[in-house]
């Protein structure tokens, strides 16, 4: 009997991916999730026993899908973010992480700083008023000189930043760590959160969920922000209360509210979606042909390496 190795992400389910055949031809036997949807736990534990291997998306895992992954040893993610995963269970079940950092870097950076130029410019509502026999024309702003607060500057997030000072922003970084970006001169600087946050003309999200699980951005940090403020994330949902988020909308504190990421995906409550000055994607931004590549070879690069002596075993 193959060993299995189960694969969850939505960019690899949707469609057949030639580095899955790696597993194959490595003596596995692949299942998969529901095309290009979010598993829930009740397909997961349906789904688990007998992998080894589980290479994982974004879905949220709980400690009963753990328990019922009896031979699971390792848990490799296609991206970054484990904030989805029990850390706790799998340590006590002994079971490895492993994360394909920074494979998706680029196409996150590049669609955060695409949906920067979309809310200055208003391209979305342009679009949509041509499409209905309207001219629209809404004055813009222009990103050069605008101080823009990246909040998190690991892989993606540092990547942000180099883009955004390489077009004439100015960089406000936040980040415990302050990794070194290769950025000095008078367009960056870093800033303790408040202070960038509050000094922003454009905040960017790009760090994992707080440890109390509370988001940045509530009602009194809402509060503290600059009239017009433009927020993009593209990181978690979770870090911007959605009720503080509306009340900012409506009151004009918030100019622009540009979103990949939502609790639930795709979200049945589209208030949030459907807001005039709210720009949504679909959770597009490591969905590139270059990044989908990169991180899936990673990913699977960890699983072999883990776990092809399990498949020998199982074909002995």
């Amino acid at each position: 009997m193959q060993a299995r190795i189960l694969i969850t992400p939505r960019s690899l389910t949707s469609g057949p991916h030639p580095q899955i055949d790696r597993l194959r031809q490595a003596g596995f036997e692949v299942v998969t999730s529901t095309p290009n949807a979010l598993p829930g736990e009740a397909e997961l534990i349906s789904l688990l026993p007998g992998c080894v291997g589980w290479l994982a998306g974004i879905e949220p895992v709980s400690a009963k899908v753990i328990a019922a992954a009896r031979d699971l040893k390792i848990v490799s993610r296609n991206g970054t973010g484990i904030d989805n995963l029990p850390l706790d269970a799998l340590r006590q079940r002994g079971i490895a992480v492993a994360t394909a950092g920074g494979a998706n870097a680029a196409g996150v950076a590049e669609l955060a700083v695409a949906l920067i130029f979309s809310a200055l410019r208003h391209i979305p509502a342009a679009d949509a008023g041509i499409k209905q026999g309207e001219w629209p024309r809404r004055l813009g702003r222009e990103l050069r000189g605008r101080k823009v607060a990246v909040i998190g500057c690991g892989a993606i997030g540092g990547e942000v930043a180099r883009m955004l000072n390489a077009l004439g922003a100015q960089v406000l970084a936040y980040d415990p760590l302050r990794p070194d970006l290769r950025l000095t001169g008078d367009r960056f600087r870093w800033a303790d959160l408040p202070a960038a946050l509050a000094e922003a003309d454009i905040i960017s999200f790009h760090c994992p969920l707080q440890k109390d699980g509370k988001p940045i951005l509530d009602a009194a940090a809402i509060a503290a922000l600059r009239p017009g403020v433009i927020i993009v994330n593209t990181a978690r949902s979770a870090l911007v209360d959605e009720a503080a988020l509306l009340a900012g909308l409506e009151s004009g504190r918030i100019e622009c509210y540009a979103t990949d990421v939502f609790e639930q995906e795709p979200p049945r409550d589209l208030t949030i979606a459907r807001h005039p000055n709210v720009i949504a994607t679909s959770h597009i931004g490591g969905f590139t042909d270059e990044s989908v590549e990169r991180a899936t070879s990673v990913a699977i690069d960890h699983l072999l390496a883990a776990l092809q002596p399990a498949a020998k075993a199982h074909a002995g």
